[in-house]
């Protein structure tokens, strides 16, 4: 298989299983213990269906919405995520060039694998800053300085990493950042040598955000779920989330919120969004889907604060589906990551240019011409 042969998220998955070490591999795919809210994640999608109107001339459509202070062009954006440089060699610096030439937002995480300022400056697309509250009050207060001083539009808090995950296909695959290879991973990463030559043959691996501050996850090999535990500060409440709020003093997200008592408190400090999400099924193993609890979130504050859906999606019809229920904007990880690790840029190009397409088709066959036209009486639940 090769780009030009991947039609959909399935396709882009199996190419990059196909180049990526076995480890690197199952560290995008897998989730936390048996796996069952990483699976329920996109299969809550399956008992909703569209219902749509016909006869409605809908010759153009405009998929552009308004969330966080900018207007995107497309509902959906690229999540941050960690340690793109493991997936493809040119990582966040693809991501953020594919999200650009698409007009979206790109999410940029603390545990980037290149700088933020070098992110920010690689082209005028909108920015996202992902914030992990470490133990350290000095990495703290860098990350804030620098997110701000390089521009990026809006400051996401992650809150739902008390404690790491316990994610149990890295335990088996011995998966590290950076990369531990040892007597028994030695032949996953030697039957991938374009990856090798890609991680070898480039910059040398680093955390460069953490800079000065940490040595785990650059120079000291550990799991992500051992970072989090570690490194993570699990005092974080929501005092502390809304000072940062005021010394971040822009649009704000809170990133993992699952409830409706929590969604009400990030409006109640001043949140301009919340991202819906269960970091992709890798914290709390049996939590229900962002999709599931979307609407109840949205009825109780979506007159307060953005809702945008985080996590799951794999189609067109799914983001339609999410837009109808309220959400402002959708986001996901995985789809755009097997991308990267399957062609770099032109993957995640390709994922943009499908996911639009797939958007576009469907809204003409819902017959609708703008997203604000989505509502639920498009909709039905199983």
């Amino acid at each position: 298989m090769r780009l030009h042969d991947c039609h959909n998220t399935a396709d882009f998955r199996a190419l990059a299983r196909a180049r990526l070490p076995r480890p690197v591999f199952h560290y995008i795919d897998g989730g936390a213990d048996d796996e069952v809210t990483l699976r329920r994640n996109t299969a809550a999608f399956e008992a909703c269906d569209l219902v749509p109107d016909v006869l409605a001339g809908v010759e153009t459509v405009d998929l552009s919405v308004e969330v966080m202070g900018r207007r995107i062009a497309l509902p959906i954006f690229l999540s941050p995520t960690a340690l793109q440089r493991l997936f493809h060699a040119d990582g966040e610096r693809a991501v953020a060039r594919a999200a650009a030439a698409f007009d979206t937002f790109c999410g940029v995480s603390s545990l980037s694998t290149v700088a933020l300022e070098e992110v920010a400056a690689l082209g005028p697309g909108p920015r996202l800053f992902q914030l992990y509250v470490h133990k350290d009050e000095g990495l703290n207060r860098s990350l804030l300085e620098r997110a701000r001083a390089a521009g990026f539009d809006a400051l996401a808090l992650t809150v739902d990493t008390a404690v790491g995950g316990n994610r149990e296909r890295c335990l088996r695959t011995g998966f590290t950042s950076p990369p531990r290879i040892t007597a028994r991973s030695f032949l996953d990463y030697a039957a991938r040598p374009r990856w090798v030559w890609g991680y070898l043959a480039r910059e040398r691996f680093r955390l460069p955000n953490l800079d000065g501050h940490v040595a785990e996850g650059t120079r000291v090999a550990l799991s992500v779920g051992d970072y989090f535990t570690r490194m993570l500060d699990p005092r974080l409440d929501w005092a502390r989330a809304e000072a940062i709020r005021a010394a971040w003093g822009g649009p704000f997200v809170l990133k993992g919120v699952m409830s409706v008592g929590d969604a009400r408190r990030a409006a109640d400090i001043g949140a301009t969004a919340i991202m819906v999400s269960n970091h992709g099924g890798r914290q709390l193993d049996g939590s229900r889907s962002p999709f599931d609890q979307l609407a109840e979130i949205v009825d109780a504050v979506g007159d307060r604060l953005e809702v945008i859906l985080d996590g799951g999606v794999r189609r067109g019809t799914h983001v339609l589906k999410a837009l109808a229920v309220g959400a402002r904007a959708v986001s996901g990880g995985r789809w755009y990551l097997w991308a990267l690790a399957a062609g770099g840029e032109a993957g995640v190009r390709r994922a943009l240019a499908l996911m639009r397409d797939e958007l576009v088709r469907d809204m003409k066959l819902m017959g609708k011409r703008t997203v604000a036209e989505l509502g639920r009486d498009q909709i039905r639940w199983r």
